[in-house]
């Protein structure tokens, strides 16, 4: 059976991991970026690991830890160091509950989820990503958006910006949820477009780097959020270094800020605040933005009846299987979980 995964984040890459693993599929990936991953970004800058996407997933999930097993780079994962967060009042850094201040992020996860804390990888959240790139290989075809999809036959025609074409017998949509509702419609799976109901929220953040003698005192616990009150560019902050070991250079701190939408260059815009904030002498060594459109997604209320619905209808066509944060849960490993499901239920359909 021939199948075309679209999306190279970690969720399609998780689904075409899968559809290998089984057999008896012949499978490829398109990507319309020039680079796997999606918002999940981990850069290198001067001994410093910089985030541009996710930092960690929940210590308590299983599906990433697993996956990262069976990749062979299981033993990269890294616990939390520091843990504790603060909410800044306007006036002081004040204890907050983390399940609290998970909620506060828009971190859909349980109190008692968020208490056993966080794992990433010891060179950043991106190292599962490189290691399925690396397995996949060939599989992999970058810079090839999907134009569009329809019936052909018992299969499926993917159009491929640029005027290209696949038949197939089996499609995997990794895409955000916007994108899967306009695709589905157009196949004719009714109220498709419900969908585009969950809402990508904007972000923008930007990863400071300082050194240790220029913080007035030691920080203390994992970062801050900026209680809703209070007026100011910062949402809340990560103490990257502090959180998870080898984010920066020994007599080094870097840090993370989460800022409000606005206009201007984010450092500029985090910087005084965290100089007020933490007590920071100087200026910054360097400074990292990420911006991100459509960035977490947020379910409404109806969001797992309607995606019942649509799975509902999909299973009556030809092997059609969506996966990604946009409907399984926003996390990585929930991502990851997602993925490889919708390409074990290809696979089971294949082998029929």
């Amino acid at each position: 059976m021939k199948v075309v995964v679209v999306g190279a984040g970690i969720a399609g890459l998780a689904a075409a991991w899968e559809l290998v693993q089984a057999g008896g599929c012949d499978v490829t990936v398109l990507e319309s970026e020039r680079r796997a991953g999606g918002v999940i970004v981990s850069e290198r800058v001067d001994g410093f690991v910089v985030e541009g996407g996710p930092d960690a997933f929940l210590a308590g999930e299983t599906d990433l830890p697993e996956l990262a097993g069976a990749l062979g780079i299981g033993d990269r994962i890294v616990s939390q160091q520091a843990r504790g967060t603060s909410v800044w009042t306007g006036a002081a850094l004040a204890p907050i509950d983390e399940g609290r201040a998970a909620a506060m992020l828009g971190i859909e996860a349980s109190k008692s989820a968020v208490s056993v804390g966080f794992r990433s990888f010891a060179g950043g959240m991106y190292e599962p990503v490189a290691a399925l790139a690396a397995r996949l290989g060939s599989v992999l075809r970058f810079a090839q958006g999907v134009a569009g999809l329809a019936r052909a036959g018992s299969g499926w025609r993917l159009a491929v910006t640029g005027g290209s074409a696949h038949d197939v017998e089996a499609v995997v949509l990794a895409v955000p949820a916007y994108v899967a509702g306009r695709i589905l419609e157009a196949v004719g799976v009714t109220h498709a477009r419900s969908l585009e109901d969950v809402l990508y929220a904007p972000s923008i953040t930007v990863s400071l780097a300082y050194r240790e003698t220029q913080l007035a005192r030691a920080l203390e616990g994992s970062g801050f959020v900026v209680n809703p009150d209070v007026a100011g560019q910062i949402r809340a902050c990560t103490y990257a270094s502090a959180k998870f070991p080898g984010r920066a250079p020994q007599g080094s701190v870097l840090l993370r800020a989460f800022l409000a939408p606005g206009d201007g260059d984010p450092a500029g815009r985090a910087h005084p605040e965290l100089v007020r904030i933490l007590g920071i002498r100087g200026e910054p060594l360097w400074s990292r933005p990420f911006y991100w459109n459509r960035g977490l997604p947020r379910y409404r209320a109806a969001h797992q009846k309607q995606l019942e619905e649509v799975r509902h209808r999909l299973s009556r066509l030809p092997p059609l299987a969506i996966a990604g944060a946009g409907y399984d849960g926003a996390g990585v490993s929930a991502c990851v979980r997602s993925g490889r499901a919708a390409g074990r239920l290809i696979a089971q359909l294949a082998s029929r």
